[in-house]
């Protein structure tokens, strides 16, 4: 499923990311080589990266 729109950023794309990096969407956008644009992605995917994390922090 995309998550954003404009970037084509997909949600499995920003679990990996959260595996390798911290920080919020706008790093993990940058870490994909991609900035934000409208903005409207951008709690959806902080919570995306959010539950990921926490998801490895489980294990």
């Amino acid at each position: 499923m995309y998550i954003c729109v404009c970037n084509a950023i997909r949600e499995c794309e920003l679990r990996k990311v959260a595996r390798d990096c911290g920080g919020d969407a706008e790093q993990a956008y940058a870490k994909l080589g991609k900035t934000p644009n409208c903005g409207q992605c951008l709690n959806d995917a902080d919570k995306i990266l959010d539950q990921e994390r926490c998801e490895l922090v489980a294990l």
